[in-house]
Formats: structure tokens, sequence, C-alpha cells
């Protein structure tokens, strides 16, 4: 299947003008000068994409793909992750994770979702564990699950100075980190640490503690939720600032929102490479709501709309700097030639009018094809 993207503006995510792209089967073939492609005969589908613009299709490292369990009771429990709603979001990759509740909801139930989205046309990956320590697994340890598990890329999302964690010793995390990285190294994956980082007092110090003590690398660890305050904030510009990944929240109404954060974080001279937005996606918020994986393109482009960030910049911290902390860049995060065809299409506002999930045409003129 060979499918041709005609004079469409390439953001890869740096701006490389107008292009004609040319996708074979999942990956991008090429990428032209306009016209210089002359014969057509081979060509399934050519698309005409005057005035539109390409982006790599979003990632999004922490989303709920099963649900969250909810804070007022058996009510309150969130449902699966609808197919339609990670597409309209521009997400064309993400990792799926637990979170508080590893009783009602388990990796297996994780890993069949997965599979299924999977099939349907988004890339997906998972985390074992959840809040608590020890980790719940697939295989007996997080090791293994990261070698011998195909979806399984670290743990996560290992709750710290929260309530609700199992307030896990400096022990407890030098053993599961451990496990992560040799897992990682075994495996030929990531092995990251992926931590939900709560409300309480001692903010990222548990994570500084185990860098201290331990030659494990700072680029192993993500921490998530770290606008959710601004204590913890600022003990997140400090990590950043030593080099260490931070992960805004996407839709943050409470703490800080992300296009402030953001203006914040370039007032002060940090450089944006390690930082990056997730949704949260169907996991349940203390007060009984849920998030929205929308809320994720949606301050992408306040980002841009409010004058923060430029277009390709704003987009690198959802798809570039995302690959490379989960190290599946340049498959993905980029558009250039080899990558996945993960390619989103909007118009010169913004609005969503195509995406292309490893190759196949999953929305067209702004609606999921099939629903």
């Amino acid at each position: 299947m060979l499918t041709l993207l005609k004079n469409i503006d390439v953001f890869c995510p740096q701006s490389i003008g107008k292009k004609d792209i040319l996708i074979a089967t999942d990956k991008i073939y090429k990428m032209m000068p306009v016209g210089e492609l002359k014969e057509f005969s081979l060509i399934d589908k050519i698309i005409s994409c005057d005035g539109l613009c390409a982006f790599p299709g979003l990632i999004d490292q922490h989303v709920h793909i099963i649900g969250g369990g909810g804070e007022q009771s058996f009510g309150s429990r969130v449902s699966e992750i609808d197919f339609q709603d990670i597409l309209m979001a521009g997400v064309t990759t993400l990792v799926g994770l637990l979170g508080a509740d590893s009783c009602l909801r388990s990796l297996e139930c994780l890993y069949a979702k997965a599979k299924s989205l999977q099939i349907q046309g988004i890339t997906t990956f998972m985390y074992s564990g959840s809040y608590q320590i020890p980790a719940i697994t697939l295989t007996g340890s997080i090791a293994r699950d990261i070698i011998l598990i195909d979806k399984v890329i670290g743990a996560g999302e290992i709750a710290i100075s929260d309530h609700r964690s199992s307030h896990p010793t400096i022990k407890d995390m030098l053993e599961l980190s451990s496990q992560t990285h040799i897992g990682g190294l075994l495996g030929g994956k990531a092995g990251v640490v992926h931590l939900h980082v709560g409300d309480g007092k001692d903010g990222l110090g548990l994570l500084m503690q185990i860098l201290k003590e331990s030659d494990l690398p700072i680029e192993q660890f993500v921490p998530t939720h770290i606008n959710r305050n601004p204590v913890l904030f600022e003990q997140a510009i400090e990590y950043c600032r030593r080099g260490g990944n931070i992960d805004f929240t996407a839709g943050e109404t409470v703490g800080i929102p992300v296009p402030q954060a953001i203006r914040m974080m370039l007032d002060k001279g940090l450089n944006l490479s390690k930082v990056t937005i997730s949704s949260d996606a169907n996991g349940s918020i203390p007060d009984g709501g849920i998030s929205r994986m929308q809320s994720l393109y949606n301050d992408v482009i306040e980002c841009i709309s409010q004058s923060v960030l430029k277009p390709e910049d704003a987009f690198r911290i959802v798809t570039e700097n995302v690959a490379r902390i989960l190290k599946i860049y340049p498959k993905k995060g980029t558009l250039q030639v080899g990558s996945d065809a993960d390619i989103l299409i909007t118009d010169k506002n913004y609005k969503i009018q195509m995406v292309f999930g490893m190759g196949k045409l999953l929305v067209e003129n702004g609606t999921v094809l099939g629903s």
C-alpha cells in the first residue's frame, strides 16, 4: 500500500517547509520536494494536503486504559478508554498503567486492552506494577516482565509522597529501580521507573535520596504530576536543572496549568528537552472527576495560542521528548524517512483533520473511520 500526501507543511517536529510524503505500508518511505515525484501509477491513494500541517503523532506515557478505581467507592469506578478519544486527541502511541487500584484492576486486563488497541491501530506499551510496593507483576519480577513480555517497558506508576502509596523505604525503591534497570538493559527497552508524586510532605525527597545513594542513572526516572502544587514544582525545576526528566499532567486546574508551568521554566532559563506532558486519561481525580486525554492536545495548542512556545517546540514536548525517554526514537516521535508513519494532520488552526497510525488512515475529515 502506497499513500502520497501532497503539498503539506511538515513539522518533524522542526519545521522543514512544504513536502510530499510517501507512505509505504507502515513506514515513511520518502519525504520529497513538492512535485518531485512524476510517476503515480504505483500509488494506491493520493491525498491533496493544501493548507494542512503534518506533525508526528502524539505519545502519551501515562494512560489508565482500563480505567481507574475511583476514590468514592464502587460507584466512582472509571470506564476503559475509548479508541475514538485517543485518536481525537492526536495520540498514536501510549503507555498503559495501573494506579491505586491493583485489586480490582489487573495487569492481565491491562495487557489485553493494550493488545486490543494495537490491533485497532494505536501503538501501545505498558508498565508493570501500580502505586504499591512490592510491585505486582506478570511473571514474578519486574525484570522478567520487561525482558519477556513484549509490551512491558518499565515499572509504574509507583506512588511516592502520597497517602495512598505503600510508603516505600529507600531500600524498597532501590530494589525495584535496580530490577527495572537491569530488565531494560537485558530486554533492550527503556527500563523507566514512572513515579506518581503526590501532595505529601516529602515531594521528590525519596527520588533524590535514591540518586544520592546509588549509581542508577537519573534518566531512568520519570516523576509525573509535578505541576500539582507550587512547592513540588519548585523541587522539579531544580531536579530538571540537574538533568532529570519531569512530566507535567495535562488539564491541571488546582495546581499550575501546563502553559503557565512551561512559561515559568523558560523564564528561569531551563532547557525543555527533558520536559514532557501526559494526560492521566481515564484516571480518577480525588474530587470525583475523570481525567480526559483531550486535555493533552488542548494544552499543547494553548502553549501555541498563548505564545509560550512555537508550534515545533510545543509538539516536541509530546513527541520527540517522550520518544527519547522511552527509547523508541526515531521509530516514534518524529517524521523522517524510516520512521513509523504515525502522522497527525491539522489545519492552520490546529484542528485535527487526519490521523495515520502505522500508515493506516484512522481519522479523515475530523472523523474516526468506522465510527
